[in-house]
């Protein structure tokens, strides 16, 4: 192989991972093939490839979706110290405007995964850890990423989900939901009126990229003895420049 077939061949792989990572659904070879104008033996070639590394998989309806070593891979470009130090002076200054814990989340198949926090100093508060799982269906963040899929999936997802009731608040009918997430979407903030924990309130708002697509979500929760639900909605505000300031982080090449 040429240096410059070779350097085509790693443009090209590069072009199939950003395309599959940044799909509102699972990519076919066709689909590939179509928005990247790479002839289909190619594709195919390059696709065993990527899945023989471990970098895409394929679903059971045959589908390329991202696989768990390209998840821990853009985890790792974010944990970076160039992103760390910046995204943390973020998280602090919110943290202390607000007077609560507020964090990022990222989702994680039908979970949400604490990404990064900073912990407000009031004795009396919610301990999640660090990379804690929590579920989609109730809790602020969860409900953001839910509404920001096309419906298709999204209902797809939905009527997959085991809907648990965690507390007396927590829906657990799916058509309700789905209502819930129309509303969420058109407001672009999560809510969590003590739907995941009794006597907790939260709410989120989404962290974009420069083209628009959900990357994780800025969250703040608090317990109802200390703010009510429609109080923290009033730093609805405050959280979404925060969020901008992160989206910022992500296209920022320095």
């Amino acid at each position: 192989m040429t240096s410059r077939e070779k350097g085509s061949a790693v443009s090209r792989v590069m072009q199939i991972i950003e395309a599959v990572s940044k799909a509102e659904r699972p990519l076919s070879p066709a689909d590939l093939t179509c928005q990247l104008d790479i002839p289909k033996p190619s594709i195919h070639r390059l696709l065993n490839q990527l899945e023989g590394d471990g970098f895409v998989q394929t679903n059971m309806r045959g589908l390329i979706v991202p696989s768990a070593k390209m998840h821990s891979l853009a985890w790792g470009v974010l944990h970076s110290e160039r992103f760390s130090s910046l995204r943390r002076a973020i998280l602090q200054t919110l943290t202390e405007e607000i007077g609560e814990t507020c964090g990022i989340a990222v989702p994680n198949g039908t979970e949400m995964v604490y990404y990064d926090r900073v912990q407000s100093d009031w004795p009396l508060q919610m301990h999640l850890q660090v990379g804690s799982h929590t579920p989609t269906w109730c809790t602020a963040s969860g409900k953001l990423y839910l509404s920001s899929l096309i419906k298709e999936r999204r209902l797809r997802i939905i009527n997959q989900l085991p809907l648990m009731q965690y507390t007396r608040n927590t829906i657990v009918d799916a058509d309700s939901l789905e209502m819930e997430l129309q509303q969420i979407k058109t407001s672009r903030v999560g809510t969590d009126n003590e739907e995941f924990v009794d006597g907790m309130v939260a709410c989120a708002v989404p962290v974009s990229d420069s083209s628009g697509k959900l990357c994780a979500c800025l969250f703040t929760h608090a317990p109802v003895v200390r703010k009510s639900f429609d109080e923290l909605m009033g730093y609805t505000p405050i959280l979404q420049n925060a969020a901008k300031s992160l989206g910022q982080l992500i296209d920022d090449p320095e």
